[in-house]
């Protein structure tokens, strides 16, 4: 372990070097330091280094210190529902009912909803394939019309039994152990009200973004949401694959079904939403590193922009919301982690941007000088997820890590502007049907399958 921290931190200290060193050269050439507005740009700039330096050594060390929670006996698991909301998912639906049904989870414990969000194509007949395929297992249940993820998740949500609630997108297959382990965390501390599972990329081999999605993705779940486990506050549990505490839930369900935010109902962010919400109520957030799905992302560039602008204005919103009750007497734990997690986050959606534009200016004024930098700066911050893949999953996909940093820094760095300067729309922006595909006719098919072993009982 001692010498995984050294690599890391070997790493990070020839990047910080060279970035400083770059950094000053830069402003030898251009002169910044003769105005007092240049002057403030590079105080702030050491700044930001400064205060994102001392945060990435704090999360390493939380991350060192980091252990998922045990895993319990069948005897001891509760029983659980899975809601599986799902909207023009095709045949990969029946793909998601067989990986959950396939959990080895305690017969008898473990139910599953799944919710066809008035869906243009044939999902819901794949929906109706698993309920006949584990008839005593799978609910299939068909909305009238499309009415959004958040409220697909209610109607899963209010036909669930058990003491725990699991989502899992409908793109999304897991492990068989992976209910077991995200489930366990409930038994083994009453304070855990959520529990966040470990995302990995479905259709990692469908081309370059997927690839190097897989090593930004490792970089969220394994290192990021890692270190804010050990302060009890993972920021987002996200909807590929989460658990609640049901009464927890129930309790806050009106209020997260009829969220708005500037005046209009809320469509987009209900994982962070009611991450918010269970946290809160004075609950633990949890993240649970064994517990693993494979879930499949956009594949081209527009659709991969829709995503990450969706989840960006989510964050900004949330983000607001969080800060209205992590600073008061939200819970009885420790939460100085939090708030720290929680200042920096901040720091990165205010000054974070504003440097980012005037880095741009910069960039306009001077593309051989500082082009040449943004583009060494980039390669230099991609060296921390790359090194962090590199010892967590000794493989040289890390190498990804460095273009996906310059695809970031060209490609997707706007979009974390243009979400603040838009928080307020509210559109999902994927799940369209795609082209070519035919639309489902719903006339003569029931809304509603229960399972098999609740007819009987009924």
């Amino acid at each position: 372990m001692a010498g995984k921290l050294g690599i890391a931190l070997g790493v990070l200290a020839v990047s910080v070097l060279a970035a400083v060193t770059w950094t000053q050269y830069d402003a030898a050439v251009v002169g910044l330091r003769s105005s007092a507005f240049g002057r403030a740009l590079v105080w702030i700039g050491w700044g930001l280094v400064a205060v994102n330096l001392a945060a990435l050594l704090w999360r390493i060390v939380l991350v060192l210190r980091y252990r998922p929670l045990p895993v319990c006996s069948n005897a001891a698991l509760p029983r659980c529902t899975v809601v599986v909301p799902a909207y023009n998912e095709g045949r990969l639906v029946l793909e998601t009912l067989r990986s959950i049904a396939a959990s080895n989870y305690p017969p008898g414990k473990l139910s599953i909803v799944a919710v066809d969000d008035g869906s243009k194509d044939d999902t819901w007949r794949w929906i109706r394939q698993g309920a006949a395929e584990f008839p005593a297992m799978v609910r299939a249940i068909r909305q009238p019309a499309n009415g959004g993820k958040r409220r697909a998740l209610y109607e899963g949500f209010k036909h669930a039994v058990g003491d725990v609630l699991v989502t899992i997108d409908s793109d999304s297959t897991v492990q068989p152990d992976t209910i077991r382990r995200l489930v366990s965390p409930f038994v083994r501390d009453g304070r855990i009200g959520a529990v966040a599972g470990n995302v990995r990329i479905l259709n990692r081999r469908e081309g370059l973004i997927p690839r190097m999605l897989d090593v930004s993705f490792a970089y969220s779940f394994d290192f990021m949401r890692a270190s804010q486990s050990e302060v009890h506050t993972v920021m987002c549990t996200p909807g590929a694959l989460s658990a609640y505490r049901r009464d927890v839930v129930m309790e806050v369900l009106p209020e997260w079904l009829n969220q708005r935010f500037c005046g209009r109902l809320a469509t987009i962010g209900e994982d962070r939403a009611l991450t918010n919400m269970i946290l809160r109520r004075g609950y633990n957030a949890h993240f649970q590193r064994d517990a693993m799905v494979y879930t499949k992302v956009p594949t081209r560039y527009r659709g991969l922009c829709k995503m990450f602008l969706r989840w960006a204005r989510s964050n900004v919103r949330e983000t607001w919301v969080m800060s209205h009750f992590l600073f008061g007497r939200f819970r009885t734990t420790p939460a100085l982690g939090a708030r720290i997690n929680l200042l920096v986050h901040w720091l990165g959606m205010t000054l974070g941007q504003l440097t980012k534009l005037v880095a741009l200016a910069y960039v306009l004024w001077l593309p051989h000088v500082f082009g040449v930098r943004l583009l060494f700066g980039a390669a230099v911050t991609a060296c921390v997820p790359a090194a962090f893949y590199a010892i967590r999953h000794r493989s040289t996909n890390a190498l990804w890590a460095f273009l996906y940093s310059i695809f970031w820094v060209f490609g997707l760095s706007w979009i974390g502007t243009y979400a603040i300067l838009t928080m307020y729309k509210t559109g999902w922006l994927t799940r369209d049907l795609p082209a070519g595909v035919p639309a489902a006719t719903p006339a003569g098919l029931p809304h509603s399958v229960p399972p098999k072993a609740a007819t009987e009982a009924a």
